[in-house]
C-alpha cells in the first residue's frame, strides 16, 4: 500500500449533479434507475416510513421518557488526571486535549475530586465539584470556571 494506490471506500463518494434518462449510453437512461413500473417507478411515491395506511411503526410504538432538548453533554474528569501535568502549569479545554486526557470537550469540561492531587496548578475549566475545588486549592492552585 502506497500513495499512488489510495483511493475513496467503494460507495462513500456520490454526485448529486448526476443526469438521470439521458439515454443508454449514460448508463442510466430508460426508467432511470427506478425499475419498471409499480408505486415507486411513478411520480408522486409514498413518504418515507409511509406504509399503505397501516399504522405505521413510529407511531405504533410506545413513546416513554422525556428527551430534553437542552441538555448538555459534560466531560467529566478527575483530579487524578491532572498529575499529567507539571507543576505551576496552568490547566485548559486545549491542553488537556493536547495532553490526550480527554478527546472531544462536547459541551464543556467538569472536574471531579476522585484521587489525589500532588501539585499546584491552575486549573481552568466549565465546572468544578466541590471537592476537586478543595483539593485544587490546598495545593496552592486555582480552579477557575470559564
Amino acid at each position: 500500500m502506497d500513495l499512488s494506490n489510495l483511493k475513496p471506500a467503494e460507495g462513500s463518494k456520490h454526485n448529486d449533479n448526476f443526469r438521470r434518462g439521458r439515454g443508454h449510453g449514460s448508463g442510466n437512461g430508460k426508467t432511470a434507475g427506478k425499475g419498471h413500473k409499480g408505486q415507486k417507478a411513478r411520480s408522486g411515491a409514498p413518504r418515507i416510513g409511509f406504509e399503505g395506511g397501516q399504522m405505521p411503526l413510529y407511531r405504533r410504538l410506545p413513546k416513554r421518557g422525556f428527551k430534553n432538548r437542552n441538555t448538555k453533554d459534560i466531560v467529566a474528569i478527575n483530579v487524578s488526571a491532572l498529575e499529567k501535568f507539571e507543576d505551576g502549569e496552568t490547566v485548559s479545554v486545549e491542553s488537556l486535549i493536547e495532553k490526550g486526557v480527554i478527546k472531544n470537550p462536547r459541551d464543556g469540561v467538569k472536574i471531579l475530586g476522585n484521587g489525589e492531587l500532588t501539585k499546584k496548578l491552575t486549573v481552568q475549566a466549565n465546572g468544578f465539584s466541590a471537592l476537586a475545588k478543595e483539593k485544587i486549592e490546598a495545593k496552592g492552585g486555582t480552579a477557575e470556571v470559564v
